[in-house]
């Protein structure tokens, strides 16, 4: 059987065995450590950001990461409303992500999803790890991350776009978060999957950093990795998280003139 991968650089012809394709059977990296859009394994896609993208939010940019276009944007800090949700002693973070209907050739019924309750959860518990909620008591902060392209990684990418909405915002920090995921495709241990990795390949492991201390708010895994494997993404993601902390920085300088 012959199947043949559309949409990549070059057109893959893939020879099987059996009429069953496993996710371990498309080759998605050749003998020469070229994967599918000519990156090598530890190279991250293109990254741009940009400050100040939404003029009615308090705080806003957007990230584009290969064909991911992502935008979030911050309102508050507000009253909390209503008053049942309110804390004495800190601010409540409400995060909302959302994929619109367009983002994707797949069709699916637009609003709020189990899976996006999902990626808001961990999204909000990775920020509140960073975020001076004890300034702002019984105040509510709306965190709206709308993923308007998506390629794969968009949770990766919507925690990265919201760090950089807050900052954006004023709202005091310890560290920013950056998120990003490594995985295995043929075996091989890759940095920054993108949508045939992802679809195709082994394992994923993303996580949220802090570039400054390099601790860990977030963490997942799908998939098996060895405990080499596993040290291997670790490291392409931790290297990964420099390069975009610097392009985070470059963002907020170009806006303000000066990053941290």
């Amino acid at each position: 059987m012959q199947i043949y991968l559309p949409r990549l650089k070059s057109i893959f012809l893939v020879e099987m065995e059996s009429d069953e394709m496993g996710y371990g059977d498309v080759q998605m990296i050749d003998e020469n450590g070229n994967r599918v859009d000519g990156r090598k394994a530890g190279d991250l896609r293109s990254i741009e950001m940009e400050l100040g993208v939404v003029p009615v939010a308090d705080g806003s940019a957007s990230v584009r990461w290969g064909t991911n276009y992502v935008i979030a944007s911050i309102y508050g800090p507000m009253e909390a409303h209503p008053r049942k949700i309110q804390r004495q002693d800190r601010a409540v973070l409400d995060v909302r992500y959302n994929m619109a209907p367009f983002s994707t050739t797949d069709r699916f019924r637009p609003g709020f999803n189990r899976r996006s309750r999902e990626i808001s959860k961990v999204t909000a518990e990775a920020l509140e790890s960073v975020v001076q909620l004890e300034l702002y008591p019984r105040s509510k902060i709306r965190v709206e991350i709308e993923i308007i392209s998506a390629e794969a990684g968009t949770r990766c990418v919507g925690l990265t776009a919201a760090s950089l909405a807050l900052a954006d915002a004023g709202i005091p920090m310890t560290d920013m978060v950056v998120s990003v995921a490594s995985g295995k495709i043929n075996d091989i241990v890759v940095c920054d999957l993108n949508k045939e990795e992802d679809n195709y390949g082994e394992a994923d492991l993303p996580m949220g950093i802090l570039p400054n201390t390099g601790e860990l708010v977030f963490l997942q895994m799908d998939g098996d990795l060895s405990p080499d494997e596993f040290q291997q993404a670790w490291d392409y993601n931790m290297d990964a998280a420099i390069e975009i902390h610097r392009i985070m920085k470059d963002a907020i300088s170009m806006k303000y003139g000066g990053g941290r």
